[in-house]
């Protein structure tokens, strides 16, 4: 595995950082920010001495290759004092994490972000600023979660017609909105990503690729082109299924006597009930925001309990921010 993936992703999260985010090291406790990113180096700037150091891309590396040797994590002990800072920005990146009570740096699948960065990585939105996103696939997440906890999913054979005829329009609106918005993003992320570089985010990463497809031109173009290059057109012409469609519909010839027809049954959504849905969407919305019931207390953990559903689910808007703004 090569490097310079992880050092792209590296630099896009350091500046990602907020221009006044403090950063520490990890046993000196020398406090300093990021002054400048570049291509081969990182720029920090000391708060004690206003003393600028580069960070070495090829450090990095050597820091990472050395912490991947000792398995699964690398003792921060072993690091000389001038190096502390380079554990501390590489611990911005999402798959590193330091553990300052075990004093160790360690690659995983996810950081929990990072205890020696007073910041939090921009990613175009704080807690502060979230609100209820105005798209079709945020209403039908959350009206999903609710038939989700509602019937044991895991025993689908007990749970009754109706409710499974919920969950599976759900699912269906879910599925296609999902993909309308992902295409949406997906055209926005194009332009910001360079080819063949994975990018990562908190949940993955993606990267920009190329996909190739291939029409025929016109077809006597087609045939003309191949045939002075001494092809001869019957090797390239085929049974067109629309033309044979026409030739059964003015003979006695049965579909059986030309096709091979494999016939299988499967569900498919007939139709939607918006109104019931926007009904039972309303009702959530208000559930959510009734903080002053009686049952104000059990409602409280209900809501905390959807809130972390609906975080680790889809990683939307929580309950506490829809009592919020109630």
């Amino acid at each position: 595995m090569t490097f310079q993936p992880t050092w792209h992703t590296l630099v896009d999260t350091v500046e990602s950082l907020p221009a006044d985010a403090t950063l520490v090291t990890p046993h000196s406790d020398r406090v300093f920010h990021i002054s400048d990113v570049q291509e081969p180096r990182i720029l920090i700037q000391y708060r004690d001495t206003e003393e600028t150091v580069p960070l070495q891309r090829d450090q990095f590396e050597t820091l990472v290759e050395r912490m991947r040797e000792a398995g699964d994590s690398f003792d921060l002990d072993r690091l000389p004092p001038d190096a502390e800072p380079y554990a501390t920005v590489l611990s911005v990146h999402p798959r590193f994490e330091v553990d300052d009570q075990a004093g160790t740096l360690a690659e995983r699948e996810s950081s929990a972000g990072s205890p020696l960065v007073e910041a939090t990585v921009t990613t175009g939105e704080s807690d502060a600023e979230r609100a209820e996103p105005d798209v079709a696939v945020y209403h039908d997440a959350l009206l999903l979660i609710d038939a989700l906890e509602r019937h044991d999913v895991t025993a689908l054979d007990e749970v009754e017609t109706a409710g499974l005829v919920n969950i599976y329009t759900l699912l269906s609106d879910v599925q296609r909105n999902a993909d309308d918005l992902r295409t949406t993003v997906a055209e926005v992320l194009l332009d910001r990503l360079r080819h063949d570089q994975p990018v990562s985010g908190q949940f993955g990463s993606v990267q920009r690729t190329s996909r190739r497809r291939r029409s025929l031109k016109d077809e006597e173009a087609v045939l003309k082109v191949l045939e002075e290059a001494g092809i001869d057109r019957a090797q390239v012409t085929s049974v067109d299924a629309s033309k044979v469609d026409d030739a059964l519909d003015v003979t006695d010839v049965s579909e059986q006597a030309v096709y091979e027809i494999d016939e299988s049954e499967y569900v498919r959504k007939a139709g939607v009930d918006e109104a019931e849905k926007e009904t039972r969407l309303q009702g959530l919305k208000t559930q959510l925001a009734a903080v002053d019931s009686e049952d104000a207390d059990d409602l409280r953990a209900e809501i905390e309990n959807l809130e972390a559903r609906i975080e680790e689910l889809i990683g939307f808007r929580s309950g506490q921010s829809l009592r919020d703004a109630g």
